[in-house]
């Protein structure tokens, strides 16, 4: 594969993305049917993003786990955006507080990106599958092992491969994809251990 140069007039900088949200956000409340309709083609990345901080939160992870899993199942499936209830997706979100969330998160976009950014184009469609199915993966592994600050490891995991594919990068999100299915070979190894060690302690009994 030979490296690219991003393509203005099909790519657009997350950072770009979300300061322009800020500046066109709705007094009062905002939506998250309001945010997946003016995210475009690059709302997959996003929001997961935005969830997979979620899930890495100590209390609430596994509310960002249990939503994590509707946007990678429509990925899995080849949707052009991510749906979700109307009863999630009109619920109103106070524009001042996420106003606050999204300045922080646009200055540490604006430094992430200078390392994330597009390079070795992905086949989209293919890739938006895999990503879709080594996220869902992740959620429930973050979900099935409720032990605390047992939740982080897979949801910066998460995080790293929804940026990588928001920002198009294609080094990084192989990386992520292979950290992915690194975390997933070590709990089925230890789970492996756990199992046969039980084992062991029954024969001895």
């Amino acid at each position: 594969m030979t490296q690219s140069q991003p393509d203005a007039k099909t790519f657009i900088l997350a950072s770009a993305i979300l300061q322009e949200l800020y500046d066109e956000a709705p007094a009062g409340y905002i939506t998250l049917e309001w945010l997946t309709g003016n995210l475009h083609k690059q709302s997959f990345g996003l929001i997961m993003l935005m969830l997979s901080v979620v899930a890495a939160t100590p209390g609430i992870s596994f509310i960002g786990g249990l939503l994590l899993v509707v946007p990678a199942l429509q990925m899995i499936v080849g949707s052009p955006a991510p749906t979700f209830p109307r009863w999630i997706a009109t619920r109103p979100l106070s524009t001042r507080h996420l106003g606050a969330v999204a300045r922080r998160a646009i200055a540490v976009l604006r430094y992430v990106e200078k390392i994330f950014y597009p390079r070795y184009p992905f086949p989209p469609g293919v890739t938006k599958r895999v990503v879709g199915i080594v996220v869902m993966m992740l959620v429930a592994r973050l979900m099935i092992v409720p032990f605390p600050f047992s939740t982080i490891l897979p949801a910066l995991v998460i995080a790293w491969i929804s940026l990588a594919y928001l920002e198009e990068d294609g080094l990084m999100l192989s990386i992520g994809l292979l950290a992915g299915f690194v975390v997933l070979a070590v709990d089925l190894w230890l789970v492996w251990e756990i199992v046969h060690g039980t084992k062991w302690i029954i024969d001895l009994v």
